[in-house]
């Protein structure tokens, strides 16, 4: 997922987005340590998103709009 991308979504949506991250990260992490996980880039990948939409959200917010 691009910045540029979560920039034209409003709040509610990256809200919402930001939920759906932190379940799938769960479920990510739970598949991990029960070594059910193939694709272990994932845990990092979504970490990101996270903190990628946590940051836009923080930018809207200070911001305004």
């Amino acid at each position: 997922m691009k910045a540029s991308e979560l920039r034209d979504k409003p709040v509610s949506e990256l809200k919402e987005q930001l939920n759906t991250l932190y379940k799938e990260q769960f479920n990510v992490r739970i598949q991990k340590n029960t070594g059910q996980l193939g694709q272990v880039h994932l845990v990092a990948a979504l970490r990101k998103d996270i903190a990628r939409v946590k940051t836009i959200i923080t930018e809207k917010e200070k911001s305004g709009s």
